[in-house]
């Protein structure tokens, strides 16, 4: 299927061929008709994209401390080649079109194949043949609304928000500020709500269009909308300012405040400058609000990819209802949308309808993009080269299953250069993610149904790079179809996954490899070997993990299983293979706030192994990244080893020092890969034991119920050892 992508780096734009998505529970497949180019939102980033990287670094400085931080941690080459992968990513553009439902995921109730529904969402109603659409992102669509109509659905809920936030009622008197598509919508709105509009723009032709749809006064140019404005019956100055301008000055926001009367209400949800005149600010107090998009439940991943919705009796009015709402007002012939609109392209010319945005040669107010009616089912796949004959008899063909952030920044680039490796397919739940990065890596295809990548008898070996939540099913799949696993950390999130990976294990006996890398960074290696000794060691591990965004999905319980399944579980694994023993027994305590509520990531964890060594890990969220990252010191049989950032180890023994550096870091990523090719190719065993993965897995879980208990929680590793071939460690 066809959708538009953006690439962040370069600023390219392109209309992709890319897999439809995949059916997921909790929303629909749509097949899409029209979609609205959001001529305002999606110029902004379109025009971030294409500035070059000091230009990106001016308008992000967020981004660019986070990169200097990465430099003091990971050094200059590792921090430079990981924004570089970073930037190079597809931004699919669009958030507003209108279909006909072709297939629905479980969980979803009142519609059915063949239902027509609007949409709305960034990352979900994109310009795209089909889209995967959560089912708080769309709405029916009532008769006697077109598609063309329909596709507004999502731009109309944020100005009916904006509409709702100045909170105007019958007989106020309102200006709008803009009168672009958004403006002139809201214009609308508002005189369906029983207001007195001005509308001011500094184009005469959308100040004649806003006229024509109802505006009261329509002032062309700024000079005049103060007697304009006083002309509205009873003298009475404006209640409220909807501000819908787009501006890299304040100059709307001043304007706004000098016409508003005493106590009004200024509502922007325009992307303006916000440096305000506080004296007039104060001597009229006045009521300032930044509208939030489509209204509550926006930006709530709960809300929007989990379908959680929020009681009507207590939030009215969601994105979703203002959805639906909008199209009802636009039924009822309250909004006229076919005035707005000023083109039409078919998606096979949507670079055409950007360029005339981007070059503003013709005056533009709604552009939509419309698709082919078809009854065709979507194509899950799509061939990206033609496939290559096997270098040798030993080459490894592979199939990746995820490409996300890590997977693009770190394995893939990784496995480009590996001799002895052919890049067969490519998976992931989005089409354009894995379109990308099976192009820039050279896959010979892409799909959104990871069985493909099962199923294909071309395919060796699977690596498993998808979040926390899917890594023990998919495991359990690939074994059960022949093939070699190699699955980023963790192997599972409860004992109950864990189960089913050994019973799938002991059925289909492959190699299996998690993505416990630090075991193989060259540093951790070379510390084992000089702390090689007779007796216990004392190995105390701090890291220094920084927070994450609230939303973010590694700390959701579902998705990622929080930050010690998902992440101490690396130094849980580098504790027992510095040790060489497994854990027995694990305490966990974690900070407690004010009102006595436990932390789940600033946790410290003591590890009893079986041999007598004492692990302990210190891992906190709540420092600054601008620290280094992780340091590790091991102390035993009379000698000191300490490794920092894992890229300078330290040895004292005997009184002599001695130091071994790096440039960069050096985390054990690609000699684990080297490790798992070489072994799905018989060149050597596999480098960790099954039995291991298993000790690391059942400690990380009783790491977490040990903070849940308060109390130490034995590491019982033998009950899921049975038919493995493993021994206890102890």
């Amino acid at each position: 299927m066809k959708q538009v992508l953006q690439n962040y780096r370069t600023g390219e734009l392109r209309v992709a061929d890319v897999p439809a998505p995949v059916l997921r529970p909790e929303g629909v497949l749509v097949r899409n008709s029209r979609s609205l180019v959001s001529v305002g939102t999606e110029k902004l980033v379109m025009d971030l994209a294409r500035k070059s990287l000091l230009g990106k670094a001016l308008v992000r400085p967020d981004l660019v401390k986070q990169v200097i931080n990465k430099v003091r941690t990971d050094g200059l080459l590792e921090a430079y080649r990981q924004a570089l992968n970073r930037l190079d990513s597809p931004v699919p553009l669009g958030y507003s079109c209108a279909g006909t439902v072709i297939a629905v995921g479980n969980g979803v109730e009142g519609v059915e194949v063949g239902s027509r529904v609007a949409c709305f969402g960034s990352g979900y109603s994109s310009h795209a043949e089909v889209v995967f659409v959560p089912r708080n992102l769309y709405a029916l669509v009532p008769d006697g609304v077109s598609f063309d109509e329909a596709a507004f659905a999502g731009v109309g809920a944020i100005a009916l928000h904006s509409v709702r936030c100045s909170r105007a009622g019958l007989g106020e008197r309102v200006v709008v500020i803009g009168l672009g598509l958004l403006g002139l919508i809201a214009v609308q709105l508002l005189k369906a709500s029983g207001c007195w509009v001005c509308g001011v723009d500094l184009d005469p032709e959308k100040v004649r269009l806003a006229g024509e749809l109802g505006a009261d006064v329509a002032v062309a140019g700024t000079a005049d909308v103060v007697p304009a404005v006083q002309a509205f019956p009873g003298g009475v100055g404006p209640d409220a300012v909807i501000v819908l301008a787009s501006s890299a000055d304040s100059q709307p926001v001043e304007l706004a405040a000098e016409v508003a009367r005493d106590r009004a209400r200024i509502v922007v949800p325009g992307m303006v400058k916000l440096d305000l005149p506080r004296k007039v600010f104060y001597e009229k107090e006045l009521e300032l609000v930044v509208s939030r998009s489509a209204g509550p439940g926006i930006y709530d991943p709960t809300y929007e990819r989990k379908g959680v919705d929020y009681p009507l009796p207590y939030v009215r009015w969601t994105e979703q209802r203002n959805m639906q709402e909008f199209l009802h007002l636009v039924a009822a012939g309250k909004v006229r949308l076919a005035p707005l609109i000023t083109h039409r392209f078919s998606i096979d010319e949507a670079e055409r309808a950007y360029d005339l945005i981007q070059q503003g040669k013709e005056k533009y107010i709604a552009v939509l993009l419309t698709y082919p009616e078809t009854q065709a089912p979507p194509a899950p796949r799509v061939e990206l080269r033609v496939p290559a004959a096997r270098a040798r008899a030993d080459a490894v063909r592979l199939g990746v299953i995820g490409a996300g952030l890590f997977a693009n920044t770190t394995l893939l680039p990784i496995l480009k250069g590996m001799p002895g490796v052919v890049l067969r397919g490519i998976a992931t739940a989005s089409g354009f993610t894995g379109q990308h990065a099976g192009r820039k890596f050279g896959f010979e295809y892409c799909t959104t149904d990871y069985r493909e990548i099962l199923e294909d008898p071309e395919i060796d070996c699977v690596l498993i790079l998808t979040r926390h939540n899917l890594h023990a099913r998919m495991v359990v799949d690939a074994l059960h179809a022949g093939k070699h696993v190699f699955v980023e950390k963790p192997l599972a999130l409860t004992t109950g996954e864990l189960r089913q990976v050994v019973s799938a294990y002991q059925s289909n006996p492959r190699i299996l490899m998690v993505g416990f890398n630090r075991r193989f960074s060259p540093f951790a290696r070379r510390a084992r070997e000089l702390m090689s000794r007779t007796g216990p060691l004392f190995i105390h591990c701090r890291v220094n993990a920084g927070p994450v965004p609230r939303d973010s999905w590694v700390v959701d319980a579902d998705e990622g299983g929080g930050r010690i399944l998902g992440e101490v579980c690396h130094f849980v694994d580098l504790a027992q293979y510095l040790a060489g023993a497994n854990p027995v027994r694990v305490y966990t305590a974690g900070l407690r706030d004010g009102s006595g509520k436990v932390s789940a990531e600033d946790v410290s964890v003591t590890l009893n192994l079986a041999d007598g060594s004492v692990a302990h890990i210190g891992y906190v969220a709540c420092g600054d990244k601008a620290f280094s990252r992780e340091r590790v010191e091991i102390f035993g049989g009379g000698s000191v080893c300490v490794i920092d950032d894992f890229r300078r180890l330290i040895h004292v023994s005997g009184g002599s020092r001695r130091t071994m550096r790096a440039m960069n870091v050096d985390r054990g990523h690609r000699a684990e890969l080297e490790a798992f090719i070489s072994a799905v190719s018989g060149k050597t065993p596999p480098p960790v034991s099954i039995g291991e993965y298993i000790a690391t897995t059942v400690a990380t879980i009783a790491t977490q119920q040990a903070l849940v208990r308060g109390e130490p929680v034995p590491v019982n590793v033998q009950e899921f050892l049975g038919g493995t071939g493993e021994e206890t460690g102890d």
